[in-house]
């Protein structure tokens, strides 16, 4: 069963020129080493601090083990560092994901 996961992160805009760096190692390490099928994120181009999170993973295992891998901590590091003030993410199960 496919997992999409859907999040946010808000820093304060000033901020965002110090995250998009790690952000993109992030992103980039993810997509080399975890085994999803998708792994975007951006800006919000309305709401500026507001990065939006889209995720597929092939199983809540995968999920799982993203969270536990190496590079996950250091990011969550930064990203205080780097003034977080909120993290959203929610995982949903689909059943049978169709393209639209």
């Amino acid at each position: 069963m496919t997992i999409v996961v859907l999040g946010t992160l808000r820093f304060p805009p000033a901020n965002i020129p110090a995250v998009l760096p790690r952000l993109h190692d992030l992103v980039e390490t993810t997509r080399a080493r975890d085994g999803c099928i998708a792994y975007d994120v951006a800006e919000d181009p309305f709401d500026r601090g507001l990065i939006r999170f889209s995720e597929l993973w092939p199983d809540m295992a995968s999920l799982e083990a993203h969270l536990k891998a190496p590079h996950i901590e250091p990011w969550r590091v930064a990203a205080r560092a780097a003034g977080l003030i909120s993290r959203s993410f929610t995982a949903y199960e689909a059943a049978n994901p169709k393209p639209v």
